[in-house]
């Protein structure tokens, strides 16, 4: 089935110049400034292994500037939710091999994120043990276990001679990313999962090094960033924030100062971009800030639509932007935001699940 486009709803293609000029990302060109952004669906197979139709629907949006993957654990400690991929065994890495396989031919550019959530988790992903997380203290809301849904638990707290591995599991799962042969890596370090857990003082009430003060708080996220520029080089790693959420049960006192002095420390580091979740249209936005404080590529995602995400570019505010739901229905939506052909509505129910329904059989146009 395909969508036709009628000649009422054409737009100009150099009405959004700006978003449809190149990009050098240090030397990986991106044809556009649109990004896919991260989304989970919940369609891998048994072992956390990537679904052989992820090839089909990330090849289907390979006409992104650049495409980050859905969050994909470094570890089984890790885990959080059912049928998410990982990047820790050796048949997940060639499940994903075969993904960026398939969207290097199709002329694509694909970046896998990198995930740990933490605190969002269950004893019935871990055998019975408590998830970890900075402190123990419970995040609200319900965990989807292969049971159905279950309450959160109060998680427990990491022992300071355990973060070193912590570390180990991103810089393995980094070297796995480059086996597989993806472009390069986006660090998790947004909503409420185990980099943000430990940033925001909503979350980390620890004593020691790694609690208290920001820079405390900021430790362990820029040991994990350095771990995966080793692996990877500063160029190649992106690292995403959400500053103003309170998704899974987020707050922070200053979230200013806090990502202020964050976003500056990953300007230190040279990291690849800073990926900045941060809704548009809200009053307490801080990505206007952020833009200050790192000076490399930003890209920025919050319910940009073709003339919000143009006007961003051409004003100097943002590099790139990201697009999450319109880029799940609509496979071709740079071909539909450059001629201003209708989009196809999102179908929630299929979401998280539905197989190749809702995942694979949006149409694309004529």
């Amino acid at each position: 089935m395909t969508a036709h486009v009628s000649a009422a709803s054409t737009r100009i293609a150099s009405d959004y110049s700006a978003l449809f000029s190149p990009y050098d990302l240090h030397g990986l060109h991106l044809a556009n400034r649109m990004v896919m952004a991260p989304m989970t669906r919940s369609r891998a197979l048994a072992g956390n292994v990537p679904n052989p139709l992820a090839e089909i629907y990330y090849v289907q949006r390979a006409g992104a500037g650049l495409i980050v993957t859905e969050a994909t654990q470094v570890s089984p400690q890790g885990v959080g939710y059912i049928r998410t991929p990982g990047i820790h065994s050796p048949e997940q890495v060639a499940a994903w091999k075969k993904v960026t396989n398939a969207v290097h031919r199709a002329g694509g550019k694909i970046y896998l994120q990198l995930w740990h959530v933490g605190r969002i988790s269950h004893p019935d992903f871990h055998g019975g043990a408590l998830p970890v997380a900075p402190s123990a203290i419970a995040a609200e809301g319900t965990v989807f276990t292969e049971q159905g849904p279950k309450a959160m638990v109060a998680p427990r707290a990491l022992e300071l001679s355990e973060i070193p591995g912590i570390v180990a599991q991103f810089r393995k799962a980094a070297e796995n990313a480059k086996a597989a042969g993806f472009h390069g890596v986006e660090l998790h370090g947004a909503n409420g999962y185990l980099l943000d857990q430990f940033l925001r003082d909503g979350s980390n009430r620890r004593t020691d090094a790694y609690g208290g003060s920001v820079q405390n708080r900021a430790r362990f996220p820029l040991e994990v960033a350095e771990a995966v520029i080793g692996v990877w080089g500063k160029e190649r790693v992106g690292y995403r924030i959400s500053p103003t959420g309170a998704f899974n049960s987020m707050s922070d006192s200053d979230p200013r100062a806090t990502f202020s002095h964050f976003t500056a420390e990953l300007d230190r580091l040279g990291i690849g971009y800073l990926h900045v979740t941060d809704p548009v249209n809200a009053e307490n936005r801080l990505a206007p800030t952020l833009r200050k404080t790192f000076k490399g590529p930003l890209i920025v995602n919050g319910g940009y639509d073709a003339a919000s995400a143009n006007a961003a570019i051409a004003a100097g505010e943002a590099d790139l932007v990201a697009f999450g739901v319109p880029f799940l229905a609509n496979p071709d939506l740079p071909a539909r935001y450059r001629t201003g052909a209708p989009l196809n509505a999102a179908d929630s129910a299929t979401f998280y699940a539905g197989e190749d329904k809702g995942y694979t059989d949006y149409p694309a146009l004529a």
